[in-house]
């Protein structure tokens, strides 16, 4: 017989009547209800993530920044955070966080603390703080919840920095575009110091020109007066009829004197003035900030421009002196008036261009004193712009910051890195292994309850046969597999925290609990073979596999499609894992409560169930005779 031939009659006899032939559909189709279901239930858990309830507490008061204004940057982010819809955010209160994490109601919590904003802000003041969030997580609800808050507190953290970062970034803009501004008043400020300048070397120079115009009148002056000289040299006979005329040029020269004198004395003044000027303009820039050497320099350069008004100052003494003197011989010449008389007419004309001029020297004096006016004028708007340019260089100077090393490179630290997560665990995997533990745990656990009844009966035929009661037969025929149920588990322990490594919190508390999972798994399996028979089997494996896509084991449950949900809340697996988390991270709490209680009822019912079972098998039927199909 070919292998082809074996093969077919083989077909053929598990096809042989309906029940064989669904059971045979049944196992083609075990791998396609297993990869159908989990690959929708885990299609896209990360774009689920708006249906994980997570909390968020904003405690943070605010604080100004330094322009004055009032900031709440963590309102800012919880509002962000709430309106993102990246998670089920819920703005709660501290305690209530505390509490919904620990109870399972929220798969974490991100925690804003008082003096968030106060802290962001620091940089600007110059006494930076490092700002601090707070993740509390619990892998007891789930481990990859905590894996995701880590990333999302990064995200947050990240997002807190960038835009801190930017503000900081645009303030230190700002202060370059105050100096700049403060600047730009100094530079207006020494636009006036130099047009000042300017002005004064303007009036010096008409001050230059007065005096020339001065030298230029003693010099006509004295050759009028050597005309007259001339005139008079061969009249010493008739000095008698020039008598009066000497007393009057005697007169007119006294005159000449005393204005030449006058023009000397303002001269004087103003030789004075020039170098009190001199002793407040190096005052004021020594104040405008230029050092010794450039005050010296600025004083030289003004001593050359004054130097014509020196010049002219000398010219003028020299000619108030020769005009003194000119008096005293006009005096001598009176005095010898009567040898001038003959020459009355040419001593006459003498006298009218001395006349001429002294009233040229007393414009040329006139144009002086406007001259040094002037000068006077542009030295005060000199002293003027010096003081706006040092005012405006000083203010500008006040907002230059200058902190010292530690505090700029604090600075520069926070502002780097602003913002810090403090991860607070209210229980603790440790490892990925560890965290996944509690869903491989009760895997096995429900995988070594089915492959007991491959080998057990779940109805003793004898006990039956003979009568006994249904609930007796039905727990005599679970309770071999409770016993062995036990046996894996204890072994399972063993191998998870002596060989594997996993650490477990409470292990006295995590062996009952799994005990009891044990106990109620194989009751269920026990009481869908009691029930079904071979198809107990099938359906054991089918409820597997609703319960791995459901119960939560990897991703939270609620990031499964909606239509899983009643799969979690229904099934048992889910409450195995809750439990299993709870005891191997935190020890118990009073939400295990509710997974025992859970368990509990599903041990009993599936008794119950099984006793249901024994008591139909009780009545013999042709199926259970020749069933159909036999494994």
């Amino acid at each position: 017989m070919s292998s082809v031939r074996i093969a077919l009659n083989e077909l053929r006899r598990l096809t042989a009547g309906k029940l064989p032939k669904l059971a045979m559909l049944a196992l083609v189709l075990v791998p396609l209800l297993y990869a159908s279901f989990y690959l929708y239930a885990n299609y896209d858990p990360y774009g689920r993530l708006n249906k994980l309830p997570a909390a968020v507490v904003s405690a943070d008061i605010g604080a100004t920044d330094s322009e004055g204004t009032q900031r709440n940057i963590g309102r800012e982010v919880t509002d962000e955070l709430v309106g993102s819809g990246t998670f089920q955010w819920h703005e709660v209160s501290a305690e209530e966080a505390q509490n919904g994490v620990r109870d399972d109601k929220y798969s974490f919590a991100i925690t804003i603390p008082r003096e968030f904003s106060t802290a962001l802000l620091s940089t600007g003041n110059f006494q930076p703080q490092q700002a601090t969030i707070t993740l509390t997580t619990n892998d007891a609800n789930n481990y990859l919840s905590g894996t995701i808050a880590d990333q999302v507190a990064e995200q947050v953290r990240a997002t807190i920095a960038e835009k801190v970062g930017s503000e900081a970034a645009d303030r230190f803009l700002v202060g370059f575009s105050t100096i700049y501004g403060k600047i730009e008043e100094a530079s207006r400020g020494a636009t006036q110091l130099a047009d000042g300048a300017g002005q004064l070397v303007s009036g010096q120079q008409q001050l230059a020109d007065g005096a020339s115009q001065l030298s230029t009148g003693s010099t006509q002056l004295s050759t009028g007066l050597n005309t007259l000289r001339d005139s008079t040299k061969e009249l010493p006979s008739k000095s008698k009829q020039l008598a009066d005329g000497a007393s009057q040029v005697a007169a007119g020269n006294a005159k000449v004197a005393s204005a030449a004198q006058v023009a000397a004395g303002a001269s004087t003044d103003l030789q004075n003035s020039l170098d009190n000027a001199n002793g407040q303009l190096a005052q004021a820039l020594r104040n405008g900030g230029l050092s010794e050497e450039e005050v010296q320099h600025a004083l030289s350069v003004l001593g050359q421009l004054r130097k014509p008004v020196d010049d002219a100052n000398a010219k003028i003494q020299q000619a108030n002196s020769d005009l003194s003197r000119l008096a005293d011989g006009a005096r001598q010449v009176s005095e010898g008036a009567a040898q001038l008389a003959a020459s009355a007419p040419t001593l006459v004309d003498g006298i009218g261009k001395a006349a001429d001029g002294a009233q040229q020297l007393v414009d040329g004096s006139s144009k002086l004193a406007t001259g040094e006016q002037d000068a006077l004028k542009g030295s005060t708007q000199l002293r003027d712009g010096a003081n706006q340019l040092r005012d405006g260089l000083g203010a500008g100077l006040k907002e230059i910051p200058n902190p010292d090393d530690p505090t700029r490179q604090a600075t520069a630290n926070t502002i780097a890195d602003p913002v810090a997560v403090n991860s607070v665990g209210v229980a603790s995997a440790g490892t990925y292994g560890a965290g996944l533990a509690p869903f491989f745990i009760a895997l096995a656990t429900w995988i070594g309850a089915f492959v007991l009844f491959l080998l057990l009966r779940p109805l003793s035929t004898r006990a039956l046969t003979a009568g006994a009661s249904p609930v007796r037969v039905a727990v005599g025929g679970w309770l071999a597999s409770a016993l062995l149920g036990i046996a894996q588990v204890i072994v399972l322990f063993g191998a998870v925290t002596w060989l594997v490594g996993i650490h477990v919190a409470h292990p006295l508390g995590a062996i009952g609990f799994a005990i009891l999972v044990s106990l109620s798994f194989t009751a269920i399996v026990h009481a869908l073979n009691a029930l079904f028979g071979a198809v107990g089997k099938f359906l054991g494996l089918v409820l597997l596999v609703l319960q791995l896509v459901s119960a939560g084991g990897t991703f939270p449950w609620q990031t499964i499609p909606d239509a899983l949900y009643p799969l979690h809340i229904v099934l048992p697996m889910g409450y195995a894992i809750d439990g299993f988390r709870h005891l191997l991270y935190s020890g118990a709490s009073l939400q295990i409560l509710g997974d025992i209680g859970v368990l509990v009822a599903y041990l009993v019912g599936a008794l119950a169930v099984s006793a249901y079972a024994a008591s139909k098998r009780r009545m013999w039927t042709v199926s259970q005779l020749k069933p159909e199909l036999s494994l």
